[in-house]
């Protein structure tokens, strides 16, 4: 054996975790007893680092409440933390670095590759809860919030609801399942950045099942329950640089860590009944989670103020050629915009929630953003912007025009896209995008003129509803800021 080979450092798994270096957090639990009570579709950086934390810390308690993470595309997951009985590093990065070793993760199933063993696990009596971050995008929605039914993979699963590919399709074929076993449905609840996202996503579901058996639906309408959600911790990228960071702090080799903000918020609507011994819900609310009637104001609070100032300070950080959050708010003129934005325009929006301060919680927020050891992206932030501005941005636009208040501030973030989608184009840059196809067209039908390079953006109807583009002042006000930007 070599001298290389020795010095080596051994990969995480279940038989190395005992050589972690002294200050790294174990899991507080035999993960022998885990069962499996969670499915989970979409395990990407995120819910490594948010919901799989919170029921990594459940299972110091509750052995039941194990995750089987199911990717819809990629095995790249499954091949990263097969090796490492899916154990991976969370690194908190703040004032104070924190490294805890995360347990929650029992066993990963890459969908096209074995249907049939995601079908029993979400056919299984001990399962009790689907959950998802498959992005905006994944939930195959309409701009108005409904179930496309012209989504290719929506049309692929309505001629073939028994061999599924959408998170939709799945989600419905596991509760004919049980439907017909005579099994209680799963609560099913969505962890992405959508408006009201569990209500959509019920919808969802019920017309799909409504197509493959009205009496599915109708038990599915009744019984089933899909809370309404609100997630919150900025998760960069994981890089080479964390997997260094993180080998030299734990002793162990890992071949995807996570990486966010020790701040971490996860509100569930409280319809998931009281935890019990033998009851379907876990104590959720003993490990962090917020429970309250009110998801909608802590959702609208922090779509448009940490969301969508996000988004501003993405694409007019890239325009003046910053890279990551941090480079973008020490910019003194993207950090007054930042915080312009959310006291004069986006705070007089909000109806804040029993227990948020809307102002400290933006003064949190731009803290948040200032954090020097999180490198979060701001390319990792602008892609997909068809599906998030409506949500971000749009939705305070709209409230604003509604009340006679002006929106000049707020169109910069929309003409910084617009810019952002034709300078792209324009290098050949891949849009990552589901209207990238439109994009690329629009961005080449764009001259250099403002107002006729506004008014081509604003035909992209899934992003612009058509009273938003007939609207003057919202158009005059767009003109004004792409012309400044150009």
């Amino acid at each position: 054996m070599s001298a290389e080979t020795l010095s080596r450092p051994l990969r995480l798994n279940a038989v190395s975790l005992a050589a972690a270096l002294p200050g790294v957090a174990l899991p507080a639990y035999d993960r022998d007893r885990i069962t499996v009570g969670v499915v989970h579709f979409g395990p990407g950086a995120f819910h490594r680092a948010h919901q799989a934390f919170y029921f990594d810390r459940l299972l110091a308690q509750d052995p039941r409440w194990g995750i089987c993470a199911v990717s819809l595309k990629s095995p790249g997951v499954r091949d990263a933390l097969l090796p490492q009985d899916g154990l991976y590093t969370l690194a908190q990065l703040d004032a104070e670095t924190r490294f805890q070793v995360v347990g929650s993760i029992v066993e990963v199933l890459v969908a096209p590759e074995d249907p049939p063993a995601v079908f029993a696990r979400l056919a299984a009596p001990m399962t009790r809860m689907v959950t998802l971050t498959v992005t905006e995008k994944g939930y195959c929605l309409t701009g108005d919030g409904q179930l496309d039914v012209a989504h290719p993979d929506i049309v692929h699963d309505l001629a073939n609801p028994r061999e599924p590919v959408s998170a939709v399709g799945y989600i419905v074929e596991g509760l004919r399942r049980r439907f017909m076993a005579g099994l209680a449905p799963y609560a099913v609840v969505a962890c992405d950045n959508l408006a009201d996202n569990g209500w959509r996503l019920k919808a969802a579901v019920t017309a799909f099942a409504q197509s493959v058996d009205p009496a599915l639906a109708a038990w599915i309408e009744a019984q089933a329950r899909f809370p309404r959600t609100m997630v919150d911790s900025i998760t960069p990228a994981t890089d080479d640089a964390l997997r260094a960071r993180v080998e030299a702090a734990t002793g162990l080799a890992d071949a995807w860590p996570i990486q966010r903000e020790a701040f971490t918020q996860w509100v569930v609507e409280d319809v998931l009944g009281p935890p019990s011994a033998n009851g379907d819900a876990p104590d959720l609310a003993s490990v962090g989670v917020t429970l309250t009637d009110d998801v909608r104001g802590f959702e609208r609070a922090k779509l448009r103020l940490l969301n969508g100032v996000h988004s501003t300070i993405a694409y007019a950080g890239l325009l003046k050629g910053h890279e990551t959050v941090f480079e973008a708010i020490s910019d003194p003129d993207l950090a007054r915009l930042a915080e312009d934005l959310m006291v004069q325009d986006i705070i007089p929006t909000l109806t804040a929630p029993r227990g948020l301060d809307l102002a400290a919680y933006g003064q949190a927020i731009l803290g948040r953003f200032r954090n020097p050891e999180i490198r979060h992206l701001l390319a990792q932030i602008a892609w997909d912007g068809s599906q998030k501005l409506p949500f971000r941005i749009l939705g305070t636009v709209a409230d604003a025009l509604a009340a006679g208040r002006p929106v000049d501030r707020l169109a910069l973030p929309l003409a910084a896209w617009m810019h952002f989608v034709r300078r792209r184009a324009a290098e050949g840059v891949t849009i990552v995008d589901p209207l990238a196809e439109r994009l690329v067209a629009t961005a080449a039908a764009c001259t250099g003129d403002a107002a006729a390079d506004v008014a081509q953006f604003l035909k992209l109807e899934p992003v612009f509803s058509r009273e938003l583009a007939g609207d003057a002042v919202l158009v005059a006000a767009l003109v004004k800021a792409y012309g400044e930007l150009g």
